[in-house]
């Protein structure tokens, strides 16, 4: 893990969560690893946070769950991202890749 892990700005979560899925459904511990191993240690997302999020998103219907079983034989509650998910996503995206691009013009050197 990161000596200094970065705090994720509101409304962030969200897109990393749905990101994850579209690789495929998944159970939020996966999900959080995803994130973690993608993001090089960098990103480490709370349990609490990380399951707000995840209902906040079934409850907007961009996300579907149901119940499975792990190999080990678990049973883990397995999120799929939706149709209206991917539209969210990609929306999402572009607003960040517009925000990451205005905030580099600013910190670039003068």
């Amino acid at each position: 893990m990161a000596d200094d892990p970065m705090q994720l700005l509101q409304g962030t979560l969200d897109v990393l969560v749905l990101k994850s899925l579209t690789w495929g459904p998944n159970h939020g511990y996966g999900v959080a690893r995803w994130i973690r191993e993608t993001t090089d240690d960098a990103l480490a997302i709370e349990d609490g946070a990380l399951y707000t999020s995840l209902h906040r998103m079934e409850r907007k219907g961009w996300i579907a769950s149901e119940w499975g079983v792990t190999d080990g034989g678990r049973r883990v509650k397995q999120y799929a991202i939706t149709a209206p998910g991917r539209r969210a996503l990609n929306t999402q995206a572009s607003q960040w890749h517009r925000y990451v691009t205005a905030v580099g013009k600013v910190l670039q050197p003068a």
